[in-house]
């Protein structure tokens, strides 16, 4: 399944004091389930439907076996696209900045009479780990994580759209290849020019504020979620010192699912159950206890829908007719007229 490793696991590591963004809410991560945020809209927008702006949507967390994978959007005046946010601000692909910087960032964005504030518009979605597996590991159809990213982003430029911002320049980080993702953006967003390139989150300030919204989501997130596992009246330590990353790669990940794992249901609604490193634990020898689950097929005193939907016999047969499909009548032809 899905697992890819981070260039460097100290800046995939949440901050230790890292900001908890209205984004991240705290029922629906303890549940498991997935959800939508979107900041109010911008002054500077909202004043003026009108204004042309540049969008941008990047992920975070598409390869760790614990915590969500989240999308995040960003949005702002066109003309402030490069001043505000490159040259000002500093924004840049979140895995270049520090876990402190993005952080910051992210509260200056969240906190009224910012420039920042005023000027940007945000919007996350949270895929939770509960979510993403079970798609992933649906017997018939599944859900693959490129197919769910590209649906988690569509809708999220709808949102926005739906908002009446006056969107006019799309740039994304690619999911797959470049030319397919960009044309298939292009039908669903025709009167929009759209930009979908590798490393965009290096390249378009935009890109990079998202990138931004959707890593210290994530990590408060991960902060959110580690405190379940803490009595009230503890001072639960921080997520990066026990979770760290939450990269396969990550020992302090892998030491915790370890000491973490109950032998029958594994573990909670932070772990990505559909990734190899969470299954090879399970299926290890001496780890988990294995369930079989009988074959109903093969026991003949168990009765199946379809048996009670046969077709009535045929005249002069000599079996008797089941009652059931007869129960309204028997189906009849011109000749009765």
């Amino acid at each position: 399944m899905e697992e890819s490793e981070p260039q460097d696991i100290a800046q995939e590591t949440p901050a230790e004091d890292v900001f908890i963004a209205p984004s991240v809410h705290d029922h629906e991560v303890l549940s498991g389930t997935s959800y939508t945020h979107h900041s109010a809209l911008p002054s500077m927008v909202q004043t003026d439907l009108s204004t042309e702006c540049v969008l941008g949507v990047d992920e975070a967390g598409r390869g760790p076996v614990l915590g969500p994978m989240v999308y995040g959007l960003c949005y702002l005046p066109n003309r402030l696209h490069k001043s505000l946010l490159a040259d000002k601000h500093r924004f840049d692909d979140s895995k270049v900045l520090t876990p402190k910087v993005r952080s910051n960032l992210m509260e200056a964005l969240c906190t009224p009479g910012t420039d920042l504030f005023e000027s940007c518009g945000w919007a996350t979605r949270v895929m939770s780990a509960r979510d993403i597996s079970s798609d992933m590991l649906k017997p018939l159809g599944a859900y693959n994580l490129n197919a769910q990213a590209m649906d988690a982003t569509i809708q999220l430029i709808k949102e926005v759209f739906a908002l009446g911002v006056n969107v006019k320049e799309i740039y994304i980080d690619t999911i797959g290849k470049e030319e397919v993702y960009q044309k298939k953006l292009e039908r669903i967003f025709p009167t929009t020019q759209i930009t979908v390139a590798k490393k965009a989150d290096s390249l378009y300030p935009c890109v990079s504020a998202a990138s931004v919204c959707a890593k210290v989501t994530r990590d408060a997130a991960l902060e959110v979620g580690y405190r379940a596992y803490h009595s009230s009246s503890e001072e639960p330590p921080s997520s990066a010192a026990a979770w760290g990353s939450g990269y396969p790669s990550d020992a302090k990940a892998v030491t915790w699912l370890k000491q973490n794992m109950d032998p029958l249901f594994g573990w909670g609604n932070e772990c990505r159950f559909s990734w190899r490193t969470a299954k090879d634990m399970l299926e290890g020898k001496g780890n988990g206890i294995e369930a079989t689950w009988p074959d109903l097929n093969d026991d003949p005193h168990v009765m199946r829908m379809t048996d009670f939907y046969v077709t009535a016999l045929a005249a002069g047969d000599d079996e008797p007719e089941d009652e059931l499909s007869t129960w309204y009548g028997k189906p009849v032809d011109e000749s009765v007229f």
